[in-house]
């Protein structure tokens, strides 16, 4: 951003023409602690905005609680469109939300803040994207240490540097800016959208097969009528794997993926965060070949989720994590489909040791059934419909994240006056939203 003189404040000479700078207390109204009482269910009350409330920037104000609110309380502390609050305390201290809809009556609790913009001068929605940028949280990192729990009050708001331009340069920057951040949400509910639809087609087409055939109870189901249950010790061969000697540097200089719990995240795996030399694989791992099928067996990534994904390329892997390699007419990529549609099964057989770690045991995994056809072309076709939605959701997750970084790009140059709104080609994005968006980064 604009470069800081001694006193913090930016250099005039170095701003845009219209552009001014001092500090946030000349542009708000004096800010506001929150109302402290305790949450109810009782719907006579007054809604009681609190920090647990905004969950992934957002607020679902039918599940806000209420509270019992006097009068005089209400008109100091009630909320209205275009208010910010800020997380002045614990972990999320300094997280900001903008208040783009609430109702008739609202308060906020104690460990948020309001600020107020003063609209002649500073837009509400200018000052929620200026509480996302880099030099926001420079300030709020620099002064949270100052008192005992780490957090923020107003006078460290206050005295916030800020350059601000003339409303209609803000106006014209706030479009932009909601244009990208509606960008960056559409994307990721069309991600979210691929995933449940990819979920779906994962148990209909593992109940239903695609030959129209009747369906059949089996114990682990319901399947096509031509279709088995078979145990993954007939179809795979599984190996075990391991870590090499960390305090080896060697053996960590390599380019082979080295796969642990972590890197389990998705149906399909190309790299890890890892890597290991074909020294160390040799001397404390094993090599997997492209298309097994690595499965987390113990770790705490099995308390919510099956981690399993079938790898690309030949991998290593550590040891809470099993290779499944096919001797069957399967691919790596159809036995994984078949072991998720049925993980709820085999999340079933974990075991929590005395320390809380959970386990899937070798024997358990043996004597696992997945359903599977007696046509091979079946299982490939189930495979290629199954990877289609994959890489759709993908798509939206790869576009959202582009849009996001153009975002955080632009949070900089636009509010320090280096780049320009005529100087954006926004052909690309999706048309402006009718209302502003709420929410925080």
């Amino acid at each position: 951003m604009t470069a800081l003189a001694d006193d913090g404040l930016a250099e005039l000479d170095s701003l845009p023409a219209g552009w001014t700078a001092g500090v946030l207390g000349d542009y708000i109204e004096r800010p506001e602690y929150g109302y402290t009482d305790s949450a109810s269910d009782d719907a006579s009350g007054t809604k009681f905005l609190r920090i647990t409330d905004i969950q992934g920037g957002q607020v679902d104000w039918v599940t806000v609680p209420y509270c019992k609110c006097p009068p005089d309380v209400l008109r100091s502390k009630r909320l209205l469109p275009g208010d910010v609050v800020v997380a002045r305390i614990g972990a999320t201290t300094g997280k900001s939300f903008y208040i783009g809809t609430t109702p008739d009556d609202a308060v906020f609790a104690s460990y948020l803040i309001r600020l107020r913009a003063k609209r002649r001068k500073l837009l509400p929605r200018y000052l929620y994207f200026y509480m996302q940028t880099d030099e926001y949280w420079a300030h709020i990192d620099l002064h949270k240490g100052d008192r005992l729990k780490g957090g923020v009050n107003i006078a460290v708001l206050e005295s916030m540097p800020v350059v601000i331009p003339p409303v209609e340069e803000q106006a014209r920057i706030v479009q932009v800016l909601d244009l990208l951040q509606a960008a960056v949400r559409s994307e990721s509910a069309c991600a979210v959208q691929a995933t449940t639809l990819g979920d779906g087609a994962l148990a209909e087409l593992f109940s239903l097969g695609l030959r129209r055939e009747p369906q059949q109870e089996t114990e682990i189901g319901l399947m096509p009528a031509s279709w088995r249950p078979r145990p993954i010790a007939d179809l795979c061969d599984i190996w075990s794997g391991g870590t090499p000697r960390k305090a080896e540097k060697a053996y960590w200089t390599g380019d082979i993926p080295w796969v642990s719990g972590k890197d389990l995240k998705s149906a399909s795996l190309d790299d890890a965060a890892d890597h290991a030399s074909a020294a160390g694989v040799a001397a404390g791992s094993r090599l997997a070949p492209a298309d097994a099928v690595l499965l987390l067996v113990r770790g705490m990534g099995l308390a919510k989720d099956l981690p399993v994904a079938q790898i690309t390329r030949p991998m290593a892997f550590n040891q809470d994590v099993k290779a499944l390699v096919s001797r069957s007419t399967f691919s790596g990529r159809f036995l994984r489909a078949a072991i998720y549609a049925g993980k709820e099964r085999l999340l079933r057989q974990i075991a929590r040791s005395a320390h809380g770690t959970m386990t899937l045991n070798l024997h358990d995994i043996e004597t696992f059934e997945v359903a599977c056809p007696t046509d091979p072309d079946e299982a490939e076709q189930i495979v290629a419909i199954l990877e289609t939605i994959e890489l759709k959701r993908r798509h939206h997750l790869r576009k959202g994240e582009a849009f996001q970084e153009l975002l955080d790009a632009l949070l900089h140059g636009l509010f320090s006056g280096t780049t320009t709104v005529d100087e954006l080609d926004l052909s690309a994005l999706p048309l402006a939203p009718t209302d502003a968006q709420e929410g925080a980064e």
